[in-house]
Protein backbone atom coordinates (compact mmCIF):
# COMPACT_ATOMS: atom_id res chain seq x y z
CA UNK A 1 0.00 0.00 0.00
CA UNK A 2 1.55 3.40 -0.95
CA UNK A 3 2.21 5.91 1.83
CA UNK A 4 1.07 9.51 1.57
CA UNK A 5 4.66 10.71 1.16
CA UNK A 6 5.21 8.27 -1.71
CA UNK A 7 1.93 9.34 -3.32
CA UNK A 8 2.91 13.00 -3.16
CA UNK A 9 6.38 12.32 -4.55
CA UNK A 10 4.80 10.47 -7.46
CA UNK A 11 2.53 13.43 -8.15
CA UNK A 12 5.36 15.97 -8.20
CA UNK A 13 7.42 13.84 -10.58
CA UNK A 14 4.48 13.30 -12.95
CA UNK A 15 3.33 16.91 -12.86
CA UNK A 16 6.83 18.13 -13.67
CA UNK A 17 6.68 15.99 -16.81
CA UNK A 18 3.44 17.51 -18.08
CA UNK A 19 3.84 21.00 -16.62
CA UNK A 20 5.12 22.83 -19.75
CA UNK A 21 1.88 22.20 -21.64
CA UNK A 22 -0.41 22.35 -18.60
CA UNK A 23 1.15 25.55 -17.28
CA UNK A 24 1.01 27.26 -20.67
CA UNK A 25 -2.69 26.51 -20.96
CA UNK A 26 -3.30 27.58 -17.36
CA UNK A 27 -1.63 30.92 -18.06
CA UNK A 28 -3.94 31.53 -21.01
CA UNK A 29 -7.01 30.85 -18.88
CA UNK A 30 -5.75 32.96 -15.98
CA UNK A 31 -5.03 35.89 -18.29
CA UNK A 32 -8.66 35.72 -19.44
CA UNK A 33 -9.91 35.62 -15.84
CA UNK A 34 -10.80 31.93 -15.73
CA UNK A 35 -9.81 29.04 -13.46
CA UNK A 36 -8.24 25.87 -14.82
CA UNK A 37 -7.52 22.69 -12.86
CA UNK A 38 -6.03 19.32 -13.67
CA UNK A 39 -8.72 17.00 -12.36
CA UNK A 40 -10.16 13.52 -11.90
CA UNK A 41 -8.33 10.51 -13.25
CA UNK A 42 -5.33 12.63 -14.24
CA UNK A 43 -4.71 13.70 -10.63
CA UNK A 44 -5.34 10.17 -9.38
CA UNK A 45 -2.90 8.70 -11.87
CA UNK A 46 -0.29 11.39 -11.15
CA UNK A 47 -0.50 10.47 -7.47
CA UNK A 48 -0.10 6.78 -8.40
CA UNK A 49 2.90 7.57 -10.62
CA UNK A 50 1.15 6.38 -13.78
CA UNK A 51 -0.05 9.54 -15.52
CA UNK A 52 -0.23 9.07 -19.28
CA UNK A 53 -0.44 11.59 -22.10
CA UNK A 54 -4.22 12.13 -21.82
CA UNK A 55 -4.99 15.00 -19.46
CA UNK A 56 -8.39 15.89 -17.97
CA UNK A 57 -8.97 19.51 -16.99
CA UNK A 58 -11.92 21.47 -15.65
CA UNK A 59 -12.74 25.17 -15.81
CA UNK A 60 -15.39 27.76 -15.05
CA UNK A 61 -15.16 28.95 -18.67
CA UNK A 62 -18.05 27.93 -20.92
CA UNK A 63 -17.31 25.75 -23.97
CA UNK A 64 -17.42 28.67 -26.46
CA UNK A 65 -14.96 30.57 -24.27
CA UNK A 66 -12.70 27.51 -24.10
CA UNK A 67 -12.72 27.25 -27.89
CA UNK A 68 -11.72 30.90 -28.20
CA UNK A 69 -8.89 30.51 -25.66
CA UNK A 70 -7.27 27.51 -27.36
CA UNK A 71 -7.53 28.82 -30.93
CA UNK A 72 -4.03 29.45 -32.25
CA UNK A 73 -2.43 27.60 -29.34
CA UNK A 74 -3.64 24.03 -29.78
CA UNK A 75 -2.27 21.96 -32.64
CA UNK A 76 -5.69 20.35 -33.17
CA UNK A 77 -9.15 20.95 -31.73
CA UNK A 78 -12.26 18.74 -31.77
CA UNK A 79 -15.69 19.52 -30.40
CA UNK A 80 -17.40 16.12 -30.53
CA UNK A 81 -18.09 16.35 -26.78
CA UNK A 82 -19.11 19.97 -26.70
CA UNK A 83 -22.76 19.12 -26.03
CA UNK A 84 -21.54 17.76 -22.69
CA UNK A 85 -19.29 20.74 -22.04
CA UNK A 86 -16.03 19.17 -23.25
CA UNK A 87 -13.53 20.59 -25.75
CA UNK A 88 -10.72 18.30 -26.90
CA UNK A 89 -7.33 19.44 -28.13
CA UNK A 90 -3.82 18.25 -28.84
CA UNK A 91 -0.57 19.99 -27.95
CA UNK A 92 3.03 18.86 -27.63
CA UNK A 93 2.24 15.15 -27.75
CA UNK A 94 -0.56 15.44 -25.16
CA UNK A 95 -4.29 14.99 -25.64
CA UNK A 96 -6.25 17.35 -23.38
CA UNK A 97 -9.96 17.47 -22.60
CA UNK A 98 -11.23 20.68 -21.01
CA UNK A 99 -14.66 20.38 -19.43
CA UNK A 100 -16.75 23.17 -17.98
CA UNK A 101 -17.81 22.77 -14.34
CA UNK A 102 -20.98 20.79 -14.58
CA UNK A 103 -23.54 18.56 -12.95
CA UNK A 104 -25.10 15.53 -14.58
CA UNK A 105 -28.32 13.75 -13.78
CA UNK A 106 -30.47 11.15 -15.46
CA UNK A 107 -34.18 11.45 -15.87
CA UNK A 108 -35.55 8.11 -14.60
CA UNK A 109 -36.77 7.23 -18.10
CA UNK A 110 -33.83 8.69 -20.05
CA UNK A 111 -30.64 7.07 -21.32
CA UNK A 112 -28.82 10.39 -21.80
CA UNK A 113 -27.33 12.71 -19.17
CA UNK A 114 -28.78 16.19 -18.79
CA UNK A 115 -25.93 18.68 -18.48
CA UNK A 116 -26.07 21.89 -16.46
CA UNK A 117 -23.02 24.15 -16.11
CA UNK A 118 -21.82 25.41 -12.73
CA UNK A 119 -19.42 27.98 -11.30
CA UNK A 120 -18.01 26.05 -8.33
CA UNK A 121 -15.04 23.69 -8.39
CA UNK A 122 -16.15 22.04 -5.15
CA UNK A 123 -19.62 21.35 -6.57
CA UNK A 124 -18.04 19.94 -9.73
CA UNK A 125 -15.81 17.62 -7.67
CA UNK A 126 -18.75 16.61 -5.51
CA UNK A 127 -20.65 15.22 -8.51
CA UNK A 128 -17.79 12.96 -9.60
CA UNK A 129 -17.96 9.20 -9.26
CA UNK A 130 -15.41 8.41 -6.52
CA UNK A 131 -13.34 10.40 -4.05
CA UNK A 132 -10.08 9.25 -5.68
CA UNK A 133 -11.35 10.94 -8.85
CA UNK A 134 -12.55 14.07 -7.04
CA UNK A 135 -9.21 15.80 -6.53
CA UNK A 136 -7.84 18.76 -8.50
CA UNK A 137 -4.63 20.73 -8.99
CA UNK A 138 -4.81 24.43 -9.87
CA UNK A 139 -2.99 25.74 -12.92
CA UNK A 140 -0.76 27.49 -13.81
CA UNK A 141 0.84 27.69 -10.33
CA UNK A 142 0.48 24.04 -9.39
CA UNK A 143 3.31 24.37 -6.83
CA UNK A 144 1.37 26.87 -4.68
CA UNK A 145 0.48 25.64 -1.15
CA UNK A 146 -3.26 25.76 -1.88
CA UNK A 147 -3.08 24.41 -5.46
CA UNK A 148 -4.05 20.87 -4.44
CA UNK A 149 -7.80 20.59 -3.81
CA UNK A 150 -9.12 17.55 -1.95
CA UNK A 151 -12.52 18.33 -0.44
CA UNK A 152 -13.71 14.72 0.00
CA UNK A 153 -10.78 12.76 1.39
CA UNK A 154 -9.61 11.34 -1.91
CA UNK A 155 -5.93 11.35 -0.95
CA UNK A 156 -6.56 9.24 2.16
CA UNK A 157 -8.76 6.85 0.14
CA UNK A 158 -6.07 6.58 -2.52
CA UNK A 159 -3.47 5.67 0.09
CA UNK A 160 -5.90 3.14 1.58
CA UNK A 161 -6.81 1.83 -1.89
CA UNK A 162 -10.54 2.11 -1.28
CA UNK A 163 -13.38 3.33 -3.53
CA UNK A 164 -15.93 5.62 -1.90
CA UNK A 165 -18.29 8.19 -3.39
CA UNK A 166 -18.04 11.93 -2.51
CA UNK A 167 -21.66 11.97 -1.35
CA UNK A 168 -24.03 9.10 -0.73
CA UNK A 169 -23.54 6.23 -3.18
CA UNK A 170 -27.30 6.09 -3.76
CA UNK A 171 -27.35 9.71 -4.93
CA UNK A 172 -24.25 9.20 -7.08
CA UNK A 173 -25.61 6.09 -8.79
CA UNK A 174 -29.00 7.67 -9.27
CA UNK A 175 -27.31 10.54 -11.12
CA UNK A 176 -25.39 8.14 -13.37
CA UNK A 177 -26.01 4.40 -12.98
CA UNK A 178 -22.96 3.62 -15.13
CA UNK A 179 -20.88 4.51 -12.08
CA UNK A 180 -21.82 1.14 -10.62
CA UNK A 181 -19.99 -0.52 -13.50
CA UNK A 182 -17.09 1.89 -13.03
CA UNK A 183 -16.73 0.68 -9.45
CA UNK A 184 -16.20 -2.84 -10.76
CA UNK A 185 -13.90 -1.56 -13.49
CA UNK A 186 -11.69 0.31 -10.99
CA UNK A 187 -11.63 -2.76 -8.76
CA UNK A 188 -10.17 -4.62 -11.75
CA UNK A 189 -7.90 -1.86 -13.03
CA UNK A 190 -6.52 -0.48 -9.77
CA UNK A 191 -7.07 -3.51 -7.49
CA UNK A 192 -8.87 -1.20 -5.06
CA UNK A 193 -11.32 -2.40 -2.42
CA UNK A 194 -14.89 -1.14 -2.83
CA UNK A 195 -16.41 0.40 0.30
CA UNK A 196 -19.23 -1.75 1.78
CA UNK A 197 -21.71 1.13 1.51
CA UNK A 198 -20.94 1.39 -2.20
CA UNK A 199 -21.38 -2.37 -2.66
CA UNK A 200 -24.71 -2.25 -0.86
CA UNK A 201 -25.95 0.57 -3.09
CA UNK A 202 -24.82 -1.34 -6.20
CA UNK A 203 -26.82 -4.36 -5.07
CA UNK A 204 -29.91 -2.32 -4.26
CA UNK A 205 -29.82 -0.25 -7.46
CA UNK A 206 -28.56 -2.74 -10.05
CA UNK A 207 -31.83 -2.49 -12.00
CA UNK A 208 -31.02 1.18 -12.75
CA UNK A 209 -28.31 0.00 -15.14
CA UNK A 210 -31.07 -0.83 -17.63
CA UNK A 211 -31.35 2.85 -18.65
CA UNK A 212 -27.72 2.99 -19.83
CA UNK A 213 -26.99 2.49 -23.51
CA UNK A 214 -25.38 -0.79 -24.52
CA UNK A 215 -22.46 1.11 -26.07
CA UNK A 216 -21.50 2.68 -22.73
CA UNK A 217 -21.93 -0.64 -20.93
CA UNK A 218 -19.70 -2.35 -23.49
CA UNK A 219 -16.98 0.26 -23.04
CA UNK A 220 -16.90 -0.23 -19.27
CA UNK A 221 -16.97 -4.02 -19.60
CA UNK A 222 -14.03 -3.94 -22.01
CA UNK A 223 -12.02 -1.75 -19.67
CA UNK A 224 -12.84 -4.04 -16.76
CA UNK A 225 -11.78 -7.14 -18.69
CA UNK A 226 -8.52 -5.50 -19.74
CA UNK A 227 -7.70 -4.53 -16.16
CA UNK A 228 -4.92 -6.01 -14.07
CA UNK A 229 -7.37 -8.19 -12.10
CA UNK A 230 -10.53 -8.76 -14.16
CA UNK A 231 -11.66 -11.50 -11.79
CA UNK A 232 -12.14 -8.97 -8.97
CA UNK A 233 -14.37 -6.80 -11.16
CA UNK A 234 -16.41 -9.71 -12.48
CA UNK A 235 -17.00 -11.15 -9.03
CA UNK A 236 -18.28 -7.75 -7.91
CA UNK A 237 -20.67 -7.64 -10.87
CA UNK A 238 -22.02 -11.09 -10.06
CA UNK A 239 -22.26 -10.56 -6.30
CA UNK A 240 -24.18 -7.28 -6.68
CA UNK A 241 -26.54 -8.51 -9.40
CA UNK A 242 -25.15 -6.14 -12.02
CA UNK A 243 -23.99 -9.06 -14.15
CA UNK A 244 -27.64 -9.94 -14.78
CA UNK A 245 -27.85 -6.72 -16.82
CA UNK A 246 -24.47 -7.08 -18.56
CA UNK A 247 -23.56 -10.78 -18.92
CA UNK A 248 -26.38 -12.87 -17.45
CA UNK A 249 -24.66 -15.98 -18.82
CA UNK A 250 -21.90 -15.56 -16.21
CA UNK A 251 -23.95 -15.86 -12.99
CA UNK A 252 -25.89 -18.70 -14.65
CA UNK A 253 -22.70 -20.77 -14.54
CA UNK A 254 -22.83 -20.91 -10.75
CA UNK A 255 -25.64 -23.44 -11.03
CA UNK A 256 -23.59 -25.92 -13.05
CA UNK A 257 -21.25 -28.63 -11.76
CA UNK A 258 -18.62 -29.77 -14.28
CA UNK A 259 -17.62 -33.40 -13.94
CA UNK A 260 -14.37 -32.80 -15.83
CA UNK A 261 -12.88 -30.28 -13.41
CA UNK A 262 -12.23 -30.37 -9.70
CA UNK A 263 -14.02 -27.11 -8.96
CA UNK A 264 -17.19 -26.41 -7.05
CA UNK A 265 -18.87 -25.10 -10.22
CA UNK A 266 -18.36 -23.96 -13.79
CA UNK A 267 -18.38 -20.32 -12.63
CA UNK A 268 -15.25 -20.85 -10.53
CA UNK A 269 -13.66 -22.81 -13.38
CA UNK A 270 -14.41 -19.96 -15.80
CA UNK A 271 -12.74 -17.38 -13.57
CA UNK A 272 -9.67 -19.60 -13.25
CA UNK A 273 -9.50 -20.03 -17.02
CA UNK A 274 -9.61 -16.25 -17.39
CA UNK A 275 -6.79 -15.81 -14.89
CA UNK A 276 -4.68 -18.41 -16.68
CA UNK A 277 -5.36 -16.80 -20.07
CA UNK A 278 -4.24 -13.42 -18.74
CA UNK A 279 -1.00 -15.01 -17.54
CA UNK A 280 -0.32 -16.38 -21.06
CA UNK A 281 -0.71 -13.05 -22.90
CA UNK A 282 2.31 -11.95 -24.88
CA UNK A 283 1.97 -8.20 -25.24
CA UNK A 284 -0.55 -6.55 -22.95
CA UNK A 285 -4.28 -7.20 -22.49
CA UNK A 286 -5.96 -9.19 -25.30
CA UNK A 287 -9.69 -8.40 -25.20
CA UNK A 288 -10.66 -11.19 -27.62
CA UNK A 289 -8.77 -13.85 -25.65
CA UNK A 290 -10.25 -12.62 -22.36
CA UNK A 291 -13.78 -12.59 -23.76
CA UNK A 292 -13.29 -16.11 -25.12
CA UNK A 293 -12.00 -17.33 -21.75
CA UNK A 294 -14.99 -15.73 -20.04
CA UNK A 295 -17.59 -17.12 -22.45
CA UNK A 296 -16.13 -20.47 -23.50
CA UNK A 297 -18.45 -22.53 -21.27
CA UNK A 298 -21.65 -20.44 -21.40
CA UNK A 299 -23.38 -23.24 -23.31
CA UNK A 300 -23.22 -25.64 -20.36
CA UNK A 301 -26.46 -24.61 -18.60
CA UNK A 302 -28.46 -25.26 -21.78
CA UNK A 303 -26.80 -28.60 -22.54
CA UNK A 304 -26.69 -30.09 -19.05
CA UNK A 305 -27.92 -33.69 -18.90
CA UNK A 306 -28.06 -36.16 -16.02
CA UNK A 307 -26.58 -39.50 -17.05
CA UNK A 308 -27.26 -42.97 -15.71
CA UNK A 309 -25.09 -43.56 -12.69
CA UNK A 310 -25.37 -39.99 -11.41
CA UNK A 311 -22.99 -38.27 -13.82
CA UNK A 312 -23.58 -34.99 -15.62
CA UNK A 313 -22.78 -34.25 -19.27
CA UNK A 314 -22.69 -31.15 -21.43
CA UNK A 315 -22.62 -32.61 -24.94
CA UNK A 316 -22.04 -30.06 -27.71
CA UNK A 317 -21.90 -27.18 -25.24
CA UNK A 318 -19.14 -25.62 -27.34
CA UNK A 319 -21.45 -25.31 -30.36
CA UNK A 320 -24.36 -23.97 -28.32
CA UNK A 321 -21.98 -21.72 -26.40
CA UNK A 322 -20.53 -20.21 -29.56
CA UNK A 323 -24.01 -19.15 -30.67
CA UNK A 324 -24.80 -17.75 -27.23
CA UNK A 325 -21.51 -15.86 -27.02
CA UNK A 326 -22.03 -14.26 -30.42
CA UNK A 327 -25.59 -13.28 -29.56
CA UNK A 328 -24.50 -11.65 -26.29
CA UNK A 329 -21.59 -9.79 -27.87
CA UNK A 330 -23.83 -8.46 -30.63
CA UNK A 331 -26.30 -7.26 -28.00
CA UNK A 332 -23.44 -5.43 -26.33
CA UNK A 333 -22.60 -3.79 -29.72
CA UNK A 334 -19.18 -5.38 -30.16
CA UNK A 335 -17.88 -5.24 -33.72
CA UNK A 336 -18.20 -8.10 -36.18
CA UNK A 337 -14.53 -9.09 -35.92
CA UNK A 338 -14.69 -9.49 -32.14
CA UNK A 339 -17.99 -11.39 -32.34
CA UNK A 340 -16.74 -13.84 -34.96
CA UNK A 341 -13.34 -14.38 -33.32
CA UNK A 342 -14.78 -15.09 -29.88
CA UNK A 343 -17.43 -17.36 -31.41
CA UNK A 344 -14.80 -19.35 -33.30
CA UNK A 345 -12.58 -19.78 -30.24
CA UNK A 346 -15.57 -20.89 -28.16
CA UNK A 347 -16.60 -23.45 -30.77
CA UNK A 348 -13.08 -24.88 -31.15
CA UNK A 349 -11.90 -24.91 -27.53
CA UNK A 350 -12.92 -28.54 -26.91
CA UNK A 351 -11.57 -30.12 -30.08
CA UNK A 352 -8.13 -30.75 -28.61
CA UNK A 353 -9.57 -33.04 -25.93
CA UNK A 354 -9.81 -35.83 -28.50
CA UNK A 355 -6.08 -35.59 -29.22
CA UNK A 356 -4.26 -38.81 -28.46
CA UNK A 357 -7.16 -40.41 -26.59
CA UNK A 358 -6.95 -44.18 -26.57
CA UNK A 359 -3.28 -43.98 -27.51
CA UNK A 360 -4.03 -43.02 -31.11
CA UNK A 361 -2.57 -39.68 -32.22
CA UNK A 362 -4.34 -37.42 -34.65
CA UNK A 363 -3.73 -38.00 -38.32
CA UNK A 364 -1.96 -35.30 -40.30
CA UNK A 365 -5.35 -34.55 -41.81
CA UNK A 366 -6.85 -33.84 -38.38
CA UNK A 367 -3.95 -31.55 -37.51
CA UNK A 368 -4.36 -29.68 -40.79
CA UNK A 369 -8.07 -29.19 -40.12
CA UNK A 370 -7.36 -27.90 -36.62
CA UNK A 371 -5.01 -25.28 -38.03
CA UNK A 372 -7.19 -24.39 -40.99
CA UNK A 373 -10.36 -24.09 -38.93
CA UNK A 374 -8.60 -21.86 -36.38
CA UNK A 375 -7.17 -19.65 -39.12
CA UNK A 376 -5.65 -16.45 -37.75
CA UNK A 377 -6.96 -17.30 -34.27
CA UNK A 378 -4.61 -20.28 -33.83
CA UNK A 379 -2.32 -18.49 -31.39
CA UNK A 380 -5.28 -17.46 -29.23
CA UNK A 381 -6.71 -20.98 -29.47
CA UNK A 382 -3.44 -22.38 -28.12
CA UNK A 383 -3.68 -20.06 -25.11
CA UNK A 384 -7.38 -20.74 -24.52
CA UNK A 385 -6.99 -24.52 -24.64
CA UNK A 386 -4.01 -24.46 -22.28
CA UNK A 387 -5.92 -22.15 -19.93
CA UNK A 388 -8.92 -24.50 -19.97
CA UNK A 389 -6.85 -27.37 -18.58
CA UNK A 390 -7.34 -26.44 -14.92
CA UNK A 391 -7.54 -29.84 -13.26
CA UNK A 392 -5.92 -30.04 -9.83
CA UNK A 393 -4.85 -33.62 -10.51
CA UNK A 394 -1.14 -33.10 -11.16
CA UNK A 395 -0.71 -36.24 -13.21
CA UNK A 396 -3.64 -35.38 -15.46
CA UNK A 397 -2.49 -31.76 -15.76
CA UNK A 398 0.99 -32.89 -16.80
CA UNK A 399 -0.47 -35.32 -19.35
CA UNK A 400 -2.69 -32.63 -20.89
CA UNK A 401 0.21 -30.18 -21.10
CA UNK A 402 2.44 -32.82 -22.70
CA UNK A 403 -0.27 -33.71 -25.21
CA UNK A 404 -0.72 -30.10 -26.23
CA UNK A 405 3.05 -29.67 -26.48
CA UNK A 406 3.04 -32.61 -28.88
CA UNK A 407 0.20 -31.11 -30.93
CA UNK A 408 2.00 -27.79 -31.24
CA UNK A 409 5.17 -29.64 -32.27
CA UNK A 410 3.29 -31.46 -35.03
CA UNK A 411 1.68 -28.23 -36.19
CA UNK A 412 5.11 -26.67 -36.46
CA UNK A 413 6.50 -29.63 -38.40
CA UNK A 414 3.58 -29.68 -40.84
CA UNK A 415 3.72 -25.92 -41.20
CA UNK A 416 7.38 -26.10 -42.14
CA UNK A 417 6.62 -28.71 -44.79
CA UNK A 418 3.31 -27.48 -46.12
CA UNK A 419 2.76 -23.82 -45.13
CA UNK A 420 -0.37 -24.76 -43.18
CA UNK A 421 -1.56 -21.21 -42.78
CA UNK A 422 -2.06 -20.92 -46.53
CA UNK A 423 -3.49 -24.34 -47.39
CA UNK A 424 -5.43 -24.30 -50.65
CA UNK A 425 -6.57 -27.06 -53.02
CA UNK A 426 -4.02 -28.23 -55.55
CA UNK A 427 -6.18 -26.72 -58.33
CA UNK A 428 -7.73 -23.28 -58.01
CA UNK A 429 -11.07 -22.10 -59.38
CA UNK A 430 -9.61 -20.99 -62.72
CA UNK A 431 -7.95 -24.37 -63.28
CA UNK A 432 -11.19 -26.21 -62.40
CA UNK A 433 -13.18 -24.15 -64.93
CA UNK A 434 -10.54 -24.64 -67.62
CA UNK A 435 -10.25 -28.41 -67.11
CA UNK A 436 -14.01 -29.05 -66.95
CA UNK A 437 -15.12 -26.32 -69.35
CA UNK A 438 -17.40 -24.83 -66.67
CA UNK A 439 -18.52 -21.22 -66.30
CA UNK A 440 -18.40 -19.58 -62.83
CA UNK A 441 -21.12 -21.04 -60.60
CA UNK A 442 -22.01 -23.45 -57.81
CA UNK A 443 -20.42 -26.49 -59.49
CA UNK A 444 -17.01 -24.81 -59.44
CA UNK A 445 -17.40 -24.17 -55.71
CA UNK A 446 -18.41 -27.77 -55.08
CA UNK A 447 -15.40 -29.05 -57.02
CA UNK A 448 -13.15 -26.67 -55.10
CA UNK A 449 -14.46 -27.97 -51.74
CA UNK A 450 -13.96 -31.57 -52.88
CA UNK A 451 -10.33 -30.87 -53.75
CA UNK A 452 -9.88 -28.99 -50.50
CA UNK A 453 -11.08 -32.01 -48.53
CA UNK A 454 -8.59 -34.20 -50.42
CA UNK A 455 -5.82 -31.70 -49.69
CA UNK A 456 -6.61 -31.82 -45.98
CA UNK A 457 -6.81 -35.60 -45.96
CA UNK A 458 -3.79 -36.50 -48.09
CA UNK A 459 -1.60 -33.44 -48.16
CA UNK A 460 -0.24 -31.93 -51.40
CA UNK A 461 -1.04 -33.95 -54.55
CA UNK A 462 0.95 -33.99 -57.79
CA UNK A 463 -0.80 -32.01 -60.52
CA UNK A 464 -1.68 -35.08 -62.55
CA UNK A 465 -3.18 -36.85 -59.54
CA UNK A 466 -5.20 -33.76 -58.60
CA UNK A 467 -6.57 -33.55 -62.15
CA UNK A 468 -7.48 -37.25 -62.08
CA UNK A 469 -9.38 -36.76 -58.81
CA UNK A 470 -11.22 -33.78 -60.29
CA UNK A 471 -12.24 -35.78 -63.36
CA UNK A 472 -13.43 -38.70 -61.22
CA UNK A 473 -15.55 -36.30 -59.15
CA UNK A 474 -17.00 -34.80 -62.35
CA UNK A 475 -17.84 -38.20 -63.87
CA UNK A 476 -19.79 -39.17 -60.75
CA UNK A 477 -21.99 -36.12 -61.43
CA UNK A 478 -22.51 -36.86 -65.08
CA UNK A 479 -20.27 -34.06 -66.32
CA UNK A 480 -18.34 -34.33 -69.58
CA UNK A 481 -14.62 -34.68 -69.00
CA UNK A 482 -11.76 -34.91 -71.48
CA UNK A 483 -10.19 -38.26 -72.20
Amino acid sequence: MPTLSTVQENAVRELLRVSPVAVELGERFAAAGHDLHLVGGSVRDALLGRLGDDLDLTTDARPDQVLALVQGWAEAIWDTGIAFGTVGLAKGGFKLEVTTYRSEAYDPASRNPQVAYGNSLRADLGRRDFTVNAMAVALPDWKAPDAFVDAFGGLDDLAAQVLRTPGSPESSFDDDPLRMLRAARFAAQLRFRVDPAVVAAMSAMSDRLAIITRERVKEELSRLLCGADPRAGLELLVDTGLAEHVLPELPALRLEIDEHHQHKDVYEHTLRVLERAVALEDDGPDLVLRLAALLHDVGKPRTRRHEDGGGVSFHHHEVVGAKMAKKRLRALTYGKDVVEQVGLLTELHLRFHGYGQGGTPWTDSAVRRYVTDAGDQLSRLHKLVRSDCTTRNRRRAAALAAAYDDLERRIAELAEREELGRIRPDLDGNAIMALLGLPPGPLVGQAYQHLMALRMERGPLPEGEAQAELFAWARERGLDVPE
